[in-house]
């Protein structure tokens, strides 16, 4: 089983890869192929991200 990507590797992933384009260091199927993993890395942050905020927003609501 694959192991679960934690949100700072993926942000670091994703700072290479933009870091990797930004420098002219992929050819174009390195690029499309990059730019793909970006996209997941991407939903996997927004995923977290959204995750960790309804968790939140539950625990603040029960103190009320």
């Amino acid at each position: 089983m694959k192991k679960e990507t934690k949100y700072e590797e993926a942000m670091a992933e994703l700072q290479d890869i933009v870091r990797r384009m930004e420098n002219d260091e992929l050819d174009i199927d390195q690029m499309t192929a990059q730019l793909k993993r970006a996209q997941e890395l991407i939903k996997l942050c927004k995923d977290k991200l959204t995750k960790t905020d309804e968790e939140i927003k539950k625990i603040l609501s029960e103190k009320d």
